[in-house]
């Protein structure tokens, strides 16, 4: 099987739980500190040896685009004011040899809908799907520990992380058991589960990679409730007839589609910021001092 090279970014939602913020600009462009969230996104992909970055896109999306494409006059404009380390910047986001592939999903029918909407582009090799409201902070990266888990056993693997039980309701759980430091092997997978009825407490978060295979599922499984194409039940249908694994990523999450895992991310990375770490830090201690 070949090598994760490409990488489905699901970036079509309404992000309404930060309106008014998202009324004309994607979730996605949300700024921690001074980049936005799909950028440490792309570059945690490109971490990980991923080429391809095909992003499945919906009305009001464009902003996406033109973040990654070239600025002629910005460029033009920071040259002719001679700052040269900002142009470099701005010139260099993602490397020279990354591709950025666009694809329409006219309808918001679900997660797993978005990723069918690539098939066309993935083809029969394997790909990582990233959620870029899930700002994974890992060293290294979680995307390559995960190519890492897929270059040895050649399979689908899913990013997971303990929840309380309380929470089980608002993730994919699944049913697992050890075969590695840090690593299970699905039995079940069960999308968003009552605390009562949750087979474990290890969720599902914004990183996979999946097989070809998946597509054939995702193709026949029934829609949910909404119409909806749910990316938990062709995992589930996959499980059928190959082996899912789950990996325990090292690192932190920040829930960056909910307001307070959105500021979580803020003082942390602004802490770290090369630029205004130390002030910003010695402003958070005034605070409470």
């Amino acid at each position: 099987m070949k090598k994760v090279r490409k990488a489905v970014f699901p970036v079509a939602g309404m992000g309404t739980r930060f309106l008014p913020a998202t009324k004309a600009s994607p979730k996605e462009m949300l700024p921690i500190v001074d980049k936005p969230l799909i950028q440490y996104a792309v570059e945690e992909a490109v971490a990980a040896g991923i080429t391809d970055m095909v992003f499945v896109t919906g009305r009001s999306k464009r902003a996406i685009e033109d973040h990654f494409d070239k600025a002629y006059e910005l460029e033009s404009e920071l040259e002719a004011r001679g700052k040269a380390q900002l142009l470099d910047f701005v010139r260099n986001m993602i490397p020279k040899n990354i591709n950025c592939i666009y694809i329409r999903q006219a309808e918001a029918l679900g997660l797993g809908h978005a990723v069918l909407c690539a098939k066309p582009v993935i083809g029969d090799e394997p790909f990582a799907v990233i959620l870029a409201d899930d700002l994974l902070d890992g060293k290294p990266p979680v995307m390559k520990q995960m190519t890492d888990v897929f270059d040895y056993y050649r399979c689908s693997v899913l990013g997971v992380q303990d929840v309380p039980r309380a929470d089980t309701k608002s993730y994919g759980i699944v049913d697992a058991r050890r075969v590695a430091d840090r690593l299970e092997q699905i039995n079940a997978i069960v999308e968003k589960p009552k605390p009562e009825e949750a087979p474990s407490t290890l969720a599902v978060v914004g990183r996979y990679i999946l097989t070809p295979r998946i597509f054939h599922h995702l193709e026949n499984i029934k829609p949910g409730a909404g119409g909806e194409i749910q990316l938990t039940d062709g995992i589930a249908s996959l499980l059928s007839e190959e082996q899912v694994l789950a990996h325990r990523y090292e690192g932190v999450r920040y829930d960056c589609g909910s307001k307070l895992g959105y500021l979580q991310a803020t003082v942390v990375f602004g802490q770290r910021h090369h630029e205004v770490g130390p002030a910003f830090d010695e402003y958070l201690k005034s605070l409470v001092a």
